[in-house]
């Protein structure tokens, strides 16, 4: 069935994304545990490998934690080196054995190998997005493709390969349980997806495409971190910063301060083109300067930094190892393995939306250009001018401000009242708060996370404000990954991008990023809550287009009234959310859905037809093929660029989104039709959390996620939800 759908208004917030509207912190409730600062390390400390390396052996912390005490930036290469000839040695074990091939000394061997290396890994690549420095973007460097090499040694191993394929082919007959299979079938597959059935020289090509594309990875990393510091624009006088609050001016002149700017204001850039701070800017060079030094960043102006080449680059190996692989491309390698299955189905829940949003964001503009003449601003609309009097018009249709609102919004009662609160009523668990626990920054918090029995389930870190040595966005990880197998419990971080306060000032928090603290605890639940066997299927290892599903659930519990209402409180009188108030701010929840809609339909359109290009076909423009490709599908408006430009589009250059955005329009279908199922039960229950838990979040991917989906709602998702979610109806077939 062809859907004609019209878009109305839509609750759309993307996902996994942070934003990034000003906010500020209580300094008394910042973790007190400190940190020392990780030291550079010698030519001779990076070669030994010493007794007293605290990757050598797990952590005596709870849970294993990482003892970020001892844990120094010379640790970091002797024991990758060291875990690397460890998993290696215990990989020729497996492979050279000459008992016959059984899933326990297989499959569970190699469940069980790589132990060191896990550890290591876990923390050094956490902190290469966390909080990085020139010391760990050196080891980084040197590294990535030592171990990309690596990993080619182990999935190009034939005799391993060998007995991995004699298990998949036999497979009927070893009487697996179901969780067993699926680990089973996902190592056949990776094997073969890395090249394991090719032959001598395309393995060598493949194997010099991943060490290449590991190093063009990570100095594209590095340079959007610098980019962001090289980018960011120095104001002068306070008087053109008119329209921020003071608490916002204050911050801007400690951050330039900090940048020996002393007298001067620092803006700095968010990781999307859209940048929240032009809400309330007045003035309008101001306004034009932020965005450009958003939307033309990475693309080498006034000799900046360039990451033309290095796109370039990643686009024309991917398209290569596709081909060696036998896909014709890089998003049908990509999608291969995803709930949407190939880049036609993924097109068409993009394109199909199209029209109807254009139509939308079309009669947004026009409400904007008559607020810019009510104004008598009669200027073009430019893209610097659509977030200023976008605000002025949502102000007008439902009375809001954000000054008024945002003193409802503090952060640790966004935290302990709201999103902790709806954790509880949901799913019975608690959060403690400890302070004794080394952290790898002052700022990082840490909570015990009890069940309703009083077990203590996890560790849940919380690292929420921006600083230069982190990038952009909001995230999900883990320090560790449950196992039954491995008998480990999960130690699990969230890091959102919360521009930091002035010193003294309260964290009151946008309701956007609120939103955002709702979603990435949805993904630490998925984490949490893992109940499984084996390492490899644990937590949020399932299908792109699967993980966010659980996040974006968590997304629609921020306005529940229940929990809205016991966290929206005054900071300074204690005073609830109004009811007339909090109703307007659900009302505008809707507004300006089509700019959104159409900046993130966008960047999925320009994410796919990137990876849809053959090695003949790699451009010598990004910026021309970028104009090119919105051009093909109606979607290159002048005044609503896509969410990401190429130039800085993380998730694809290197990031593990490539050809795979869309997957947050999909994931929101899945959590759609399950917030509207979990409704029609009841809603906020501790009996619908559990069977939420049970059948979802506990599953990780030890099942097919459509069958995990349709254990839980005893059928697959159907558009409706969304489509009222959204505010889509449908006017014919």
């Amino acid at each position: 069935m062809k859907l004609i759908i019209v878009l109305l208004s839509t609750t759309l917030l993307m996902l996994g994304i942070a934003t990034e509207k000003p906010a500020n912190a209580l300094s008394s409730h910042q973790n007190t545990s400190k940190t020392e600062t990780l030291t550079p390390m010698s030519n001779s400390e990076a070669t030994i490998l010493t007794d007293e390396n605290p990757f050598l052996k797990a952590s005596t912390l709870p849970f294993m934690a990482p003892d970020f005490n001892v844990i120094r930036n010379e640790h970091f290469i002797p024991a990758f080196e060291a875990g690397m000839s460890e998993r290696m040695r215990e990989v020729e074990a497996i492979a050279g054995q000459e008992e016959v091939a059984t899933f326990e000394n297989t499959i569970i061997a190699m469940e069980r190998a790589g132990e060191t290396l896990g550890r290591v890994g876990a923390v050094f690549f956490n902190l290469t997005s966390a909080n990085t420095s020139t010391e760990i973007q050196a080891i980084q460097r040197e590294m990535s493709p030592k171990l990309s090499a690596h990993n080619d040694n182990i999935m190009l191993n034939e005799q391993l390969f060998s007995r991995v394929r004699s298990l998949y082919d036999t497979m009927d007959s070893l009487e697996l349980t179901l969780e067993e299979g699926e680990v089973l079938k996902r190592y056949y597959r990776n094997f073969v997806r890395a090249g394991a059935l090719l032959n001598d020289e395309e393995q060598t090509r493949i194997r010099e495409i991943n060490e290449r594309l590991s190093a063009l990875g990570t100095d594209f990393n590095a340079n959007l971190l610098e980019i962001s510091r090289e980018r960011a624009v120095i104001v002068d006088s306070k008087e053109e910063l008119d329209g921020l609050s003071s608490g916002q001016i204050s911050a801007a002149a400690e951050a330039a301060s900090n940048r020996d700017k002393s007298g001067k204001y620092l803006l700095s850039i968010t990781n999307t083109t859209r940048q929240p701070i032009l809400t309330s800017l007045n003035n309008r060079e101001v306004r034009q300067r932020v965005w450009e030094a958003s939307a033309y960043r990475g693309l080498g102006r006034d000799g900046g930094i360039n990451n033309q080449d290095i796109i370039l680059e990643i686009a024309a190996l991917r398209a290569e190892r596709s081909g060696i692989l036998g896909f014709e491309n890089f998003s049908e390698f990509a999608l291969e393995t995803q709930m949407i299955q190939n880049p036609d189905n993924a097109l068409s829940i993009l394109v199909d939306l199209v029209p109807a949003v254009k139509v939308n964001v079309n009669n947004e503009a026009e409400e904007i250009r008559k607020m810019m003449a009510s104004l008598g601003h009669e200027y073009e609309l430019e893209p610097w001018d659509w977030e200023y009097y976008a605000e002025k018009v949502r102000q007008l249709k439902y009375d809001i401000d954000d000054n008024e609102v945002k003193p409802y919004f503090e952060l640790n009662s966004v935290l302990d009242n709201g999103i902790f609160y709806a954790m509880n009523r949901l799913y019975g668990i608690s959060f403690e708060e400890r302070f004794d626990l080394p952290v790898y920054h002052e700022d990082v918090r840490v909570w015990n996370v009890y069940d309703r029995t009083g077990e203590q389930i996890a560790l849940f870190y919380g690292d929420y404000f921006a600083r230069d040595s982190k990038r952009g966005g909001a995230w999900m990880s883990s320090y560790v990954s449950q196992s039954h197998l491995l008998d480990q419990k999960p130690v699990v971080l969230n890091v959102l991008n919360i521009p930091p306060p002035a010193e003294g000032e309260p964290a009151l928090v946008s309701f956007s990023n609120v939103v955002t603290i709702f979603h990435e605890m949805g993904h630490a639940v998925h984490g949490m809550f893992s109940d499984v066997m084996y390492p490899s299927v644990s937590g949020t290892s399932v299908p792109r287009d699967f993980v966010e599903f659980p996040s974006t659930f968590e997304e629609d519990w921020a306005i529940h009234p229940e929990v809205l209402a016991n966290y929206a409180i005054h900071y300074e009188t204690g005073e609830k959310l109004p009811a007339e108030l909090l109703e307007r701010i659900i009302a505008a929840n809707t507004f300006n859905q089509g700019f959104d809609t159409y900046e993130y339909i966008a960047a999925s359109l320009l994410d796919l037809e990137w990876h849809l290009l053959t090695p003949d076909k790699i451009p010598t423009s990004i910026v021309d093929f970028e104009a090119e490709a919105l051009a093909k599908y109606g979607m290159d408006l002048d005044f609503v660029p896509p969410r990401y430009k190429t130039a800085f589009f993380a998730h694809v250059w290197p990031g593990g989104y490539a050809s795979s955005y869309y997957a947050y329009l999909w994931s929101e279908l899945l959590a759609a039709d399950a917030f509207e199922h979990v409704g029609s039960m009841g809603g906020l229950t501790l009996e619908n959390g559990t069977y939420y838990r049970r059948t979802i979040l506990s599953q990780g991917g030890s099942n097919e996620p459509m069958q995990t989906y349709v254990n839980f709602r005893g059928q697959e998702p159907t558009v409706e939800a969304l489509l009222r979610r959204r505010g889509l109806v449908v006017t014919g077939e």
